[in-house]
C-alpha cells in the first residue's frame, strides 16, 4: 500500500468517517470500486479515512507527484437531494468544509490548492449530499447515499479511461 501511494500517478481518495453514517460515504466508494472493477495498473484507490491531511502534506513536499488526485467525500449543502453527486471545485469549499474540519477532517483546501497550482496535479472532488451526519456513532450510510456508490464508482472509471 505504501508504494502505491507514492508511486502512482492516478490516486483516489476516499474520505470520511465510517462510524459516522453518511460521512462513510468515500470508504463505501472505494470499497465498492476494488471489489466489483479492476482498475487501470496506473491507479490506486484507498480508503483513507480522516488521514487524508498528513498524505497531503506528503505530496506537497515531494519532488515527484502524481498527476491526479480524486478526492471523493460527503457534503452538506441546502436545496440538495439526500444522494445526489456533486463534483466541487475546490474554491467551493473553502467556506463549506472550513467549519467541518475537526468533526469530518475534510482535506485542507489550501493543500489541495497547492497541488493543483504549484505543483502541476489535477485535483477532482466527488461528493455526495448527504441526508444527515449524526451527533453520536452510528456507522453505515443511509439508503439515498448508498444508491449513489455505484454512481460515485462510474464517473472515477469514466474519468480514469475505463468502461464501466
Amino acid at each position: 500500500m505504501i508504494e502505491e501511494l507514492f508511486t502512482k500517478p492516478i490516486l483516489i481518495f476516499g474520505c470520511g468517517n465510517v462510524l459516522l453514517g453518511d460521512d462513510g460515504f468515500g470508504p463505501a466508494v472505494v470499497e465498492y470500486l476494488l471489489e466489483h472493477f479492476t482498475l487501470p495498473d496506473d491507479v490506486y484507490a484507498v480508503d483513507v479515512g480522516t488521514g487524508i491531511r498528513d498524505l497531503l502534506i506528503d505530496y506537497v513536499l515531494m519532488p515527484d507527484k502524481p498527476k491526479r488526485i480524486f478526492i471523493v467525500d460527503s457534503i452538506c449543502r441546502p436545496m440538495r437531494k439526500p444522494g445526489e453527486l456533486l463534483e466541487v471545485d475546490l474554491s467551493e469549499l473553502g467556506v463549506q468544509k472550513q467549519h467541518d474540519f475537526a468533526v469530518h477532517q475534510f482535506p485542507s483546501t489550501n493543500l489541495l490548492e497547492e497541488l493543483r497550482s504549484e505543483g502541476g496535479v489535477e485535483v477532482r472532488v466527488l461528493a455526495v449530499q448527504v441526508k444527515a451526519l449524526p451527533e453520536e456513532v452510528r456507522p453505515g450510510i443511509s439508503d439515498e447515499v448508498a444508491a449513489a456508490v455505484p454512481r460515485a464508482c462510474e464517473w472515477l472509471l469514466e474519468q480514469v479511461g475505463v468502461d464501466s
